[in-house]
């Protein structure tokens, strides 16, 4: 069985509002399974490819430790979390996790999870760039679903 991710929204099924600026504007819960072997850590871009301009960034968190297996709802903002996970910045220049906004129509949000060898060492507040280029050569699996929101 392969590497799986999953939330409490279906994969390509719609957000609930809990989860977007719309509504509380918290973090959805994240859960993966079947973790390849020799993992050290693991990686997580959430994002928007579906904006007017470049990709919308909303979550990135990394140094998430080997053995974790999920990332709880409503994860807090800040450097770093308590079991030594780091955020990076989201397009808005903020750590942690911001909601979906689009104006209009269905966007997609992809969730993207990363298993590694290594563990990352990035300084808090790493962008996607950033993270992209400190994982290459490093991934062992990647796992991702998205979700759908919009604002018709």
């Amino acid at each position: 069985m392969s590497f799986q991710l999953s939330t409490t929204f279906i994969h390509r099924g719609p957000i609930p509002d809990k989860y977007t600026y719309d509504g509380e504007n918290i973090s959805p819960p994240v859960k993966w399974s079947n973790t390849p072997e020799g993992t050290q850590s693991f990686a997580l871009i959430a994002e928007d490819p579906d904006t007017s301009g470049d990709t919308a960034i909303h979550w990135i968190i990394y140094d998430i430790p080997g053995e974790a297996r999920a990332i709880p709802e409503a994860t807090p903002t800040g450097h770093k979390l308590s079991d030594g996970s780091v955020q990076g910045k989201n397009s808005w220049g903020n750590l942690g996790y911001e909601g979906p906004h689009p104006a209009g129509e269905d966007h997609r949000y992809y969730f993207k999870l990363y298993a590694l060898d290594t563990k990352l060492e990035l300084p808090p507040g790493a962008g996607k760039d950033d993270l992209e280029r400190a994982i290459e050569g490093h991934i062992l699996e990647r796992a991702w679903l998205i979700g759908l929101y919009g604002n018709n």
